[in-house]
């Protein structure tokens, strides 16, 4: 993720929500010329600060950071996918075992 974007984001979030860069600094606990410096992209909030962040400005860590509601959905949709295949392939491997088995009696 390109530190520039996030910056947007909080930027545009921040404003849609009526706030100043002071007044999410004060929610925030750090000063207004970090926020500002976030918002430009020099540098990006502490990793423990993101959930609080996120919270304070209506949305996810993850869309925060980057990563659309339509991305997510995809990733579970593939590990959905991958669990499924899994329990086939051993379902299919249980009934050969048990196919095998009874052939030898």
């Amino acid at each position: 993720m390109a530190i520039r974007h996030m910056g947007e984001r909080i930027r545009g979030l921040r404003m849609a929500l009526g706030m100043t860069q002071g007044d999410l600094a004060e929610k925030m606990n750090v000063t207004d010329k970090a926020v500002s410096k976030w918002e430009r992209g020099l540098s990006r909030p502490d990793i423990d600060s993101l959930p609080k962040l996120a919270e304070t400005l209506g949305t996810t860590v993850q869309e925060l950071c980057g990563e659309s509601a339509q991305k997510q959905n995809s990733r579970a949709e593939e590990i959905l996918g991958i669990a499924l295949l899994g329990i086939g392939m051993s379902s299919l491997a249980l009934h050969l075992l048990q196919a095998r088995k009874s052939g030898q009696k």
